[in-house]
């Protein structure tokens, strides 16, 4: 499905990011998609782009790398929202960046759903320390968290969130009822049996009706960890029915008509079937989507002339140079088996035969070459070197112009595969609307550079003379 907010009514194919980022009613974006898409620079020049015009914005990121923090010009980023400064506020906005710190996220929702003794005896429990640090999908059930957390406290026009490095895009959407699964799960259940039932009815439920249960727990995981698991599972009793009931007023949150998700893909076949895939999913789940990224999109200044035709004047040129056409004239002017100049073109034939009749110990009667009567020795003329020198330029000329008609060949395929794979997306999905981000010639490092991405993303469909 795709969301009205991010559409003009008389173009269903092509993203309008500006109206979309501006509109009041859009209070969270999601920038999804596989890894190394440029996922968390089109996060950050969003909301660099939003909020220099008005919209007071943060953004989310669980990328470990730090180069959001970097762009901005941040020394680092935390689990706090920090306010980025050198950014144009005169239309009133503001920027402001996270990274999403996951154990932290956890030891806060502890912290705020459990007494003083119990929050002590759950952080300090080593299966949560485990489960806290890195249980699968807990990470994505935190971004989901922490997005339900910074959307209820109603401080920000817009809330962007840059999805985390995932195997499989789907995570994010997975992680909440994966991990409310579990928590709900029958062998969690088990293990909280004994604390809600109690006192000596509970010792025998214990010693009879999980004997068996346990002890094969225990072979399996070993004594100690299984009473760490129970320990924790008693002390966070209260607290599993919060986690499911926040997992699903997140995913309700994300289905909103104030949501707006963005797939982000580069031109690649692999990357673009994973974007495929996603946008099926959202509308299985009926999440609002608003369009489709295309990153790094290629182009040329120079697109009349075809990969074919480059790499055609490419071989002419070669074939040229294989040919010394230059030194060709300066043999025929000089006769190595005679060891003396050969005649001049418009010599007469029965001239041509002069110093032979002439003995060698007589002058010969016949006009010399100007070469010798300058003094030039017998055998070279004076335009030998520089008929050399214009061979070796026009000859390094030659394999420099050949050499850039097949980059450019190169770069005319490239486009070509990438109109291909576009081309298949649109056809599978044509009611996605598309946005193309022109390739950079170098990284993303600073605002002004997400300030060009987010100019790019505005511009939407020509990438035409990008890097």
């Amino acid at each position: 499905m795709t969301s009205s907010l991010s559409l003009n009514a008389t173009d269903t194919h092509v993203l309008d990011v500006d109206p979309l980022i501006d509109d009041p009613r859009t209070r969270i974006v999601v920038c999804c998609g596989s890894g190394g898409v440029g996922k968390t620079t089109t996060a950050a020049a969003l909301g660099l782009r939003a909020a220099e015009r008005g919209r007071k914005v943060v953004v989310l990121t669980i990328d470990p790398a730090r180069r959001l923090a970097q762009s901005m010009g941040i020394d680092s980023l935390d689990n706090t929202p920090r306010r980025v400064k050198g950014i144009d506020d005169t239309a009133g906005g503001e920027l402001h960046a996270m990274m999403l710190d996951m154990k932290r996220t956890f030891d806060e929702i502890v912290e705020a759903h459990a007494d003083g003794q119990r929050a002590e005896a759950i952080l300090g429990n080593p299966f949560y320390q485990s489960l806290s640090a890195g249980f699968a999908g807990t990470q994505e059930y935190m971004a989901m968290e922490k997005l339900g957390q910074l959307r209820a406290q109603d401080e920000w026009d817009l809330i962007v969130v840059d999805t985390p490095p995932s195997r499989s895009a789907l995570d994010f959407l997975d992680a909440p009822k994966r991990l409310g699964s579990f928590l709900d799960g029958k062998l969690i259940r088990v293990l909280m049996a004994p604390a809600k039932v109690g006192g000596r009815a509970g010792m025998k439920f214990l010693n009879v009706g999980m004997s068996m249960m346990t002890g094969a727990l225990g072979k399996l995981l070993g004594g100690q960890l299984l009473r760490d698991v129970q320990t924790f599972v008693a002390a966070m009793d209260t607290m599993f029915g919060g986690f499911r009931t926040r997992a699903d007023a997140t995913y309700k949150l994300l289905q909103a008509p104030g949501t707006a998700f963005l797939v982000v893909a580069a031109p690649e076949r692999d990357a673009l079937r994973e974007a495929a895939y996603f946008v099926e999913r959202l509308a299985a789940e009926d999440m609002p989507l608003a369009g489709l990224v295309l990153n790094r999109v290629h182009g040329s200044g120079a697109a009349q002339l075809s990969a074919e035709r480059a790499l055609a004047a490419a071989e002419n040129l070669d074939e040229r140079g294989i040919v010394d056409q230059g030194g060709g004239n300066v043999e025929l002017r000089t006769s190595p088996e005679a060891g003396s100049p050969a005649p001049a073109r418009d010599t007469p034939d029965e001239h041509a035969q002069t110093p032979d009749k002439t003995p060698h110990n007589t002058p010969a009667t016949t006009p010399a070459p100007d070469s010798q009567a300058a003094g030039t020795p017998a055998g070279a003329t004076t335009d030998d070197a520089p008929a050399d020198h214009a061979t070796t330029d026009r000859t390094a000329t030659d394999q420099l112009t050949a050499g850039l008609l097949r980059l450019h060949a190169e770069r005319m395929q490239l486009l070509a595969r990438e109109q291909r794979t576009r081309d298949r997306f649109a056809a599978l999905h044509p009611e996605v609307a598309v946005t193309e981000v022109g390739a950079l010639p170098g990284d993303v490092h600073d605002l002004a550079g997400l300030r060009s991405i987010g100019d790019r993303l505005a511009a939407g469909a020509d990438p035409a003379g990008a890097a």
